[in-house]
């Protein structure tokens, strides 16, 4: 996409950035109301409306310095949908489910984003193709790069709750202890290039399998 100017980037990413960091979120929402846990459904967040979902940090500043950089590389997140363990009859087990619901919204969307980039491959008309195909490479690259980074055991990530589900209750508390350090980590990793090194091959694999699908 580098022959792409910054305001077509926008255009192209806005969309699927914003849908990938919404779903996300909902679909913790929703799997916690499947468990027993209203919160999020009486706050509100159980809805696709963006701007219930916005944290200005993650939702804009971030994603829009990576797109500006031309890095190629995005990701961002939005305010974690409230989930109340309380609510659930097992925790550790609800808690991992609820967590991984998450990934598996952005692997589903990938889906549907290779399904739209294989609509413009198809159609081979120009002036739509295109929109299509690039939109369609951002779906999948944004859901990719989301469902990965998520699985990462850093607290607070998807990974670790997914993780807590099968450690033991003391260990499970202690390790849980590092989340208030979490997103400076996982910042430190972002600009020191140690998060590109450890997705690399993963997302490589994973955007070849998606790419094929949509025929690019």
């Amino acid at each position: 996409m580098n022959e792409l100017s910054l305001i077509q980037r926008i255009v192209v990413w806005i969309l699927p950035v914003v849908f990938a960091i919404t779903v996300h979120e909902v679909a913790h929402g929703w799997v916690a109301k499947k468990y027993g846990d209203n919160t999020a459904s009486m706050l509100g967040r159980l809805t696709l409306n963006p701007i219930k979902h916005m944290d200005l940090f993650g939702t804009i500043i971030i994603p829009g310095l990576l797109l500006i950089s031309g890095t190629g590389f995005i990701f961002g997140w939005a305010k974690p949908v409230p989930v109340d363990a309380r609510y659930f009859k097992n925790p550790k087990k609800a808690m991992a489910i609820v967590a991984v619901a998450g990934p598996v919204a952005n692997l589903l969307m990938a889906i549907a984003w290779a399904i739209v980039a294989r609509i413009g491959v198809n159609i081979e008309v120009e002036m739509l193709s295109l929109p299509l195909i690039y939109t369609g490479i951002a779906g999948i690259s944004i859901n990719l790069v989301l469902a990965l980074i998520n699985l990462i055991p850093i607290p607070p990530l998807d990974g670790s709750r997914i993780l807590t589900g099968f450690l033991p209750n003391k260990w499970a508390w202690r390790y849980n202890q590092l989340e208030r350090f979490g997103l400076i980590f996982l910042l430190i990793l972002l600009w020191s290039g140690g998060l590109s090194y450890i997705l690399a091959y993963p997302m490589y694999y994973a955007q070849q399998a998606f790419f094929s699908l949509a025929g690019l």
